[in-house]
């Protein structure tokens, strides 16, 4: 062909394409654009029912208080709750130990979860730095202990990373890993993320590559697989108690509440956040922190059926200062272990 007729035709081609190839990519951007959060307290949003602080960015975070009142207490506790979790979460401690002990406890919303105002910039270090301004606002002074359950462990993490000057002890129960933390051995982490179901491995797979596409792929419904059935609460649990936990909470509406509640706001900044978050790409390996100057402790179930029991030994391994208290023939819902609030509790702050 005559370069000339070549170089005319290749002209037309790109110009009769290019505003469809603009088109597209406009179309491709609204599609994966996920809709804005509706925050509370904003017109047509959720009413605002829970007492809240003001954060240092002019977010707002919602609180419960439980345990003893904050002038007579000993000992102070925030907890930070789990996946689809929510501010009345908590160690389910007796009334009766927390006041032998002394203990207050204060349960929040994380960002974008239930009536705390969503942030659409949330982070590791972004979550230590939420607990450190509740402490504050609340008055809990220049030192707290710090709670985790689940994947609202990484504020935990992050607070060892960024505010270890703040802990006077910290406890993460059943935390959930990262299966690209560069501390774990390659091979053990594909073998352990590999015996997971299909839908879940691609959900994290998203939420590590390409965060900004999350929101719709766990939307699309002609998927062969679910996309998630941590999400959808259908991962098998090899735990009778967890398994039995789950129908029961099922079948009287706790769990169709809890993610109402949740997820009132959105489920973008509230579940599909939380993914973003603890599985994307990390500033910092937790198995390289340093040995803080307060007591780490982390209890783990040896029939979880989320979180690999044998990566949490590594971690354990890789972190000498971490008492770790394997529990046996247990599950991923401590909070459901008769007793085990009371003993996390005497663990804490009966020395």
């Amino acid at each position: 062909m005559d370069r000339s007729v070549e170089g005319a035709a290749a002209q037309y081609y790109s110009s009769a394409m290019g505003p469809l190839a603009g088109q597209l990519g406009e179309w491709l951007c609204r599609a994966v654009q996920p809709p804005a959060p509706t925050p509370c307290g904003s017109p047509g949003g959720p009413p605002v029912t829970a007492r809240r602080v003001r954060l240092r960015d002019g977010r707002h975070l919602a609180y419960e208080e439980t345990g003893v009142p904050l002038h007579r207490a000993r000992f102070r506790v925030v907890f930070s709750h789990g996946f689809t979790g929510s501010r009345l979460d908590s160690l389910r401690a007796s009334p009766e130990v927390a006041e032998e002990l002394g203990v207050y406890m204060v349960g929040f919303d994380r960002a974008g979860y239930g009536e705390s105002d969503p942030n659409p910039a949330r982070t590791v270090e972004s979550a230590a730095l939420d607990v450190a301004d509740l402490a504050d606002a609340l008055g809990l002074g220049d030192k707290f202990h710090l709670v985790g359950f689940s994947l609202g462990c990484h504020a935990v993490w992050g607070a060892l990373r960024y505010i270890p000057h703040r802990l006077a002890g910290a406890a993460m129960l059943a935390p959930v890993v990262n299966y690209w933390w560069p501390g774990f051995p390659p091979e053990l982490a594909a073998q352990e993320y590999g015996k997971q179901a299909r839908g879940d491995q691609w959900a994290l797979r998203v939420s590590h590559h390409a965060p900004g596409l999350l929101h719709w792929w766990m939307e699309q419904s002609w998927l062969p697989l679910p996309t998630s059935t941590v999400a959808s609460n259908t991962t098998h649990l090899p735990n009778k108690r967890d398994a039995e936990v789950r129908r029961t909470l099922a079948a009287d509406g706790t769990l169709r509440a809890k993610r109402e509640m949740a997820t009132q706001q959105g489920i973008m900044e509230s579940y599909y956040r939380d993914m973003a978050v603890m599985f994307g790409k990390w500033e910092f390996d937790p198995m390289a922190l340093p040995e803080p100057e307060c007591e780490v402790h982390l209890w783990q179930g040896d029939e979880d059926g989320l979180v690999p029991v044998v990566l949490q030994r590594h971690v354990a391994g890789s972190l000498r200062w971490v008492k770790y208290h394997e529990l046996p023939g247990t599950g991923h819902f401590l909070s459901a272990v008769p007793g085990l609030g009371d003993t996390v509790l005497r663990t804490l702050f009966s020395n």
